[in-house]
Parts: C-alpha cells; structure tokens; sequence
C-alpha cells in the first residue's frame, strides 16, 4: 500500500504462471532471466545493478529503490515430524523437503504413531482445490549462475552469521561432506532462525559442490524447540535452588549438627552463629567473642576467595592490580593488598602470600572471588596479553580453617605435624606449609579477629577431618566454633574495613586510612591515576571514623549525620552516615564506624544522627580501632 514496485527481477527465461501475470496486469514490469549482481547504497539502499542471470554478472542496468526484497521459495514445517523420527524427502518440483510417506516416525512397537497433517504434512495434497495452482519451481541457487569467485565471495546465504557461497564451497574441497560438519565449519544455520532462511540454499550449494543430488547430502538434525525460548521460559517455576546452586564448605554438615544459624555470602551459606538451647542469636555471638577473646576460636573460612598467580611476569601483574608492592613479597611472608577499579574506587582487599619465585596465592573476599579472578584474566586478555602469567581459582580446592584466640597455638600444638607454630619460627605475616595431624597443610599467621590467629589450609576433601580433630583434642581448651557475626564484630573492634559495608562503589583507599597500603614507589598500579583526580583528593572527603554512642544504645547501620542549620529550602546537609555498628561484649558497650566528612580532623566531635521516630541519637567522633590499639594480642 503506497509503495511504488519498480521492478520483479525473476531469473526463469519463462514467467508466464499467474502471479507475473497479475503483477504485469497492475503495471508492475516483470524481468525475466535476469539477476541482481549488487547492491549499491551505504547506510541504506540506493539501487540494484542488474545482471543476465545465465552470465557471469555483467552489469546491463541499474534501477533506482529503496528496499529489496526476496523470495525464498515455501518449505513445509517439517520440524515436528523429523523430531519424532520422521524421514525426510527431497521435491525436485517443488525444491523443499517433504515428509516421506515411506519412512514416518515410528514407534517402539514399529509402527507408525505419527499422523502428519496441515503444514506438517508438506505433501501439498491441496494444491488441485487452489483457484490458482502454482507450476513446478524453478530453484535458483546462485545468481547470476556462472558467478565468478569474487562474486561468490559477496554471496551470502546465511544473513545472521555471515555465511557466503564460497564458505561452503571451501568446506567441500577441505573435506567437511557430512552437511553437519559443514554446518559446523560454517556456522551455517546455526543463528537465531536455525537455518529456516538459509539450509535450503546452503544444501544446494553444498550438493553441487560435492556433485551429488540435494537428497544424497540430507538435512541436519532438526531439534526443538521450533521457535527459540529463553532458558527462564523452559524452566518456569520449578527452577528452585538450582536457578543459583548453593555452595557449601567441607565442613557444612557439622555446622547442621550443631545447630548452626546460617546466612547467605554470595552463594555460600556460611555459619551466622551456633545458638545453645536457651540462646538467642545475639546470646550465641556473645558468648563466641568472649571464647575467642579469652581462649580459642576456630571460624570455618573456607569461602574465602583463593587465587593462584603464576609466571615469570606475576610479580610485576600483582604490582599493577594492587596497590602495594607484591612483587618485592619476600617467599614465606604475607602481604595486605588493597585493589582498585579503573576509576580508583576500592573493589576487594585479602592477603597474599608468595609461594614461591613465581608464584603467589592471592586471598580475596568470600563474595569477591569470582569476580576479581575474572577481573585479572580481564586485564590479562585484552591488555596485558603478551605478559606470562597464568591464574587459576583455587578457592573450592581448599577447605581454610581459622584458629583464633590466646589459646589457638596450644590448640593446634596438640595435633602431631611438621610446622614449627612458635612465635619466632612463624611471625606474624609469615606463612608455613607441612603437614597438621598427617594432612598437607598451608598455616598462615594472619588475624582479622585482632587475636593471635592461624589459618590452617588442607584438601578440600579433608577438611572435616581436620576440624574434627581441633575439637577433640581441644575440649579442655574450651574451644569454641564462631561465626560470621562474631568475626564481624571482632573486626569493628579493631576497626578492621569490611568490603561493602566500609565501602560502596564510591570510596578511595584514602577514604578509609588506608594510605600506608599504596606503595610510593611504584609508577602505576590499576586506579592511579584516577585517585589523583581533584575530586578524589578534595579534603571535604568523607572519611572512616570510630562512633562512640552517647546514649549508650547501638546506632542504627545506615545512619546519616545530619550537619547544623538548614539550607534556603530548609533541607539539612548529610555529612556522615554509620557504616558499621555493633554491641561490643568484649568492651561491653556500643561501637560504630562511619564514613564523615573530614572525619579524622574532627576527632572529639558530637555529631547528630537523627532517627525516622524522631529522636535524635547523638556519637562522638573517636578512632576507629576500639581494641587492642596496639595490635600486641595478634603477635602472641
């Protein structure tokens, strides 16, 4: 409807059937024996050059148009048919597979249990009761038909994937006669219509260049469904836990056995706290901080990210992705790493540890691990792509167990091994590998509870084996199992950062006091240059702070801190919000972190937090480590 049709370009000699009889009848001009040999336009069609058809492509005319448009001939939907066992047969009249009554689908018993009907059935029966009834088809594989290669080569059969003429051309001569493997080769029929458009003509070019009729080369495989469906569609409602699997550590069935109160970590389900009969939760964290804090402690951290990083170039890939030197890491020793996105906001933070020479074992956040692996092969892919160095996630390999409290070397120094435990063998920082209780193990002297600490890494598959033993021998230590919530508000008490909660997408190491872990010497790491930005270094920054409560009662997380006065439009100002806030057992009092502007030159401060009730809850600005300011318990 208001389209001005200025020419059907049909390449039989011959079109004297009834639809170029009714096309000549409304002005339309029918070309007989002709072809289209290009296109011309840039962003849009412009015009068509014509071609004899029976030629090699020659131009004769042009003709100015908007759009070209194609017949592809008809194809019965024989998809359902072949699904359930159907064969096929090739129309030489009509050019299409049809259903061959021969050799329908059969069922177990060997008879046939299909009936093909409608548009399955493709024998065309209807054909005689049509007013009009179409004649035998003329195919039209290539055009012009003597197509040189240069014009084969721009002939595109497969308009999703790019598949040309001479594509399966060439997978004939390489030897790929299967038309699966040419399917293969090619990508041919492998787009969103799966080959509805394209494996006829595909078939053909194939069968000629293998010089054997359509029907001797066959059809691919024809697999449901016929009209593409998401995943989410095929799935509905039962998808369940399956939609994302829940990961466990090795030691999870224990944490059921005793009554441990779970919380998702990412995928990981991770032990909140173990509630006695009569706790509460808040009771059972209680009581696990005082144990680590006054004996020992053992934390199943075995979600921890694990990275392996290895190569004659990992020192100096390290470099660039943290912050601080790792490359000058001395073998057996561990380092806090700090690493930043492209703009210079903090994404994770861990340890690592140099294992050797070329390698490092790279510690990262429970949530973290995938993403930050993925992170490095990122940067290892698209920049650095000539640098040796290969990573590899490690983080289910190893179950990871901590050890925490006064008590942790007694506790471990039960178990029979090979690993020196003894302050002067094993500082603080430092890391040992042998054997605990006759397991291989990796013993790391690190602490995130403030407290003389040591992570016992072993298999995965003995894991269990291992916790197992540190509670038996260690009963008459009051060994104590703890959970996230406890490890929480260890941290807080040492004013230990947290990654998403001390950070948000937006905060700058420099935010946090973290200053002392971005080396000076180097001369780029990933988010350099970004920090060094005005904003970035603007002095009205907000910045971490410890929060001590003036009315006794925890500060809610997520409180803002509201400046004085009020603005023109009566609004107040923002200039702080509480990151973190806990009751600490081991001081007996509320503690809180918090992000405030130009906080750590504010110290003394009473800010404001007003509350959705009404009141308004006031906290002095403090440091932010509350325990142990010293850090002498973690070296014991």
């Amino acid at each position: 409807a208001g389209l001005d049709v200025p020419a059907i370009v049909d390449a039989r000699p011959v079109a004297d059937g009834a639809l170029p009889q009714a096309a000549r009848a409304a002005g339309i001009t029918v070309l007989t024996g002709t072809g289209i040999a290009k296109v011309t336009g840039g962003k849009h069609v412009e015009a068509v050059i014509l071609c004899d058809q029976s030629g090699e492509g020659r131009p004769i005319q042009t003709i100015a148009c908007d759009v070209v448009a194609m017949s592809g001939g008809w194809s019965p939907v024989v998809h359902l048919y072949s699904h359930c066992g159907g064969k096929l047969l090739w129309d030489e009249a009509q050019s299409m597979f049809r259903p061959d009554p021969d050799r329908p689908p059969l069922g177990a018993d060997g008879k046939g249990n299909v009936t093909a009907t409608g548009a399955a059935n493709g024998d065309l029966r209807c054909a005689g009761d049509l007013e009009r009834p179409e004649g035998a088809t003329l195919p039209v594989w290539v055009m012009p038909a003597r197509a040189p290669y240069k014009l084969r080569a721009k002939m595109w059969l497969d308009f999703q994937n790019d598949v040309k003429v001479t594509d399966v051309e060439l997978a004939a001569r390489e030897g790929y006669a299967s038309v699966e493997h040419t399917k293969r080769y090619t990508t041919l029929g492998m787009a969103t219509d799966q080959g509805k458009l394209s494996n006829i003509n595909g078939l053909a070019v194939l069968s000629k260049a293998l010089n054997q009729p359509i029907q001797a080369t066959g059809t691919t495989t024809f697999r449901p469904p016929y009209t593409p469906l998401t995943l989410a569609t095929i799935a509905a409602e039962a998808k369940g836990e399956a939609f994302q699997p829940l990961r466990k550590t090795p030691m999870h069935g224990w944490h059921l056995a005793q009554g441990a109160s779970f919380e998702p970590v990412g995928l990981w389900r991770r032990p909140y706290a173990y509630p006695r009969a009569g706790e509460d939760r808040h009771a059972a964290v209680t009581r696990e901080i005082l144990a680590v804090r006054g004996g020992v402690g053992t934390l199943d951290a075995s979600t921890l990210g694990k990275i392996l990083v290895k190569g004659p170039d990992a020192g100096r890939f390290l470099d660039m992705l943290y912050t601080n030197m790792m490359s000058t890491l001395p073998v057996g020793k561990c380092r806090y790493g700090l690493m930043c996105s492209e703009n210079g906001f903090l994404m994770d933070d861990g340890v690592v540890a140099r294992l050797s020479d070329d390698s490092w074992l790279c510690h990262t956040t429970t949530g973290g691990a995938d993403r930050i692996h993925g992170h490095m092969e990122d940067w290892l892919q698209c920049e650095w792509g000539d640098w040796k160095v290969w990573t590899a996630n490690l983080t289910e390999h190893y179950a990871q167990i901590a050890v925490a409290g006064p008590k942790a070397r007694a506790a471990l120094e039960r178990l029979p091994g090979t690993i020196d435990l003894s302050a002067a063998a094993l500082p603080f920082m430092a890391w040992a590998e042998g054997e605990i209780a006759g397991i291989p193990a990796r013993v790391f002297r690190i602490s995130f509870s403030g407290e003389l600490s040591f992570e016992v890494a072993v298999p995965a598959s003995r894991g269990l084996e291992l916790w197992d033993r540190l509670h038996a021998t260690g009963q008459d230590l009051g060994i104590t199992p703890y959970g996230t919530e406890a490890m929480h508000v260890m941290r807080a008490e040492k004013g230990f950062i947290m990654i998403g909660d001390e950070t948000d997408g937006t905060i700058i190491p420099q935010d946090l006091g973290l200053a002392w872990a971005i080396s000076k010497k180097k001369a780029d790491y990933i988010g350099k240059r970004a920090q060094a930005r005005s904003h970035m270094t603007d002095p009205d920054r907000w910045k971490l702070v410890g929060l001590e409560s003036l009315s006794g009662k925890v500060l809610p997380d997520g409180a803002c801190a509201v400046a004085p006065g009020r603005n023109p439009n009566g609004q107040r100002h923002t200039q702080g919000r509480v990151t973190s806030s806990y009751h600490s057992p081991t001081l007996d009092r509320p503690i809180a972190m918090g992000l405030v502007r130009r906080g750590p030159d504010r110290m003394g401060e009473v800010l404001d937090f007003p509350m959705p009730s009404g009141e308004v809850m006031q906290a002095r600005i403090v440091d932010p480590v509350f325990y142990d300011s010293e850090g002498s318990r973690a070296n014991g």
